[in-house]
């Protein structure tokens, strides 16, 4: 046989070995990415939607204003009811710490999902 056909033979042998062992490490390491940012992604949601009731106003406030100014009215009191419907909701905005918190929170589960669609692209090629 000839030097390059040998050559090719021995390059090619070597290469697959590598190549084999290339693609056992990183189908490796991309499952646990998938498993850490699956893990990661159910408890950043539990967070999130612990966390999204911070970023409404409560409901009791309102029944409580409009039970006190059904009150008001029973009392004879109109004066003190008013002439509109107690709204407390209206004046009511989320704290800019709980704006900030679920900006992160929703920013952090992005990203896992991004890693983990990351790595199902690379283990499908």
């Amino acid at each position: 046989k000839d030097k390059r056909s040998r050559f090719w033979g021995v390059y090619k042998r070597v290469a697959e070995e590598h190549d084999g062992e290339f693609l056992e490490r990183y189908t490796t390491d991309m499952d646990i990415v998938l498993i850490f940012s699956g893990l990661f992604s159910a408890v950043s949601t539990g967070f999130i939607v612990a966390m999204e009731s911070n970023l409404n106003p409560d409901p009791s406030d309102t029944t409580n204003a409009l039970l006190k100014q059904l009150v008001q009215i029973g009392l004879g009191n109109l004066a003190k009811a008013g002439t509109a419907p107690a709204d407390p909701a209206s004046t009511w905005s989320p704290s800019a710490s709980a704006v900030r918190i679920q900006l992160v929170a929703y920013a952090s589960l992005s990203m896992s999902l991004l890693a983990a669609f990351g790595a199902v692209l690379g283990k499908q090629w």
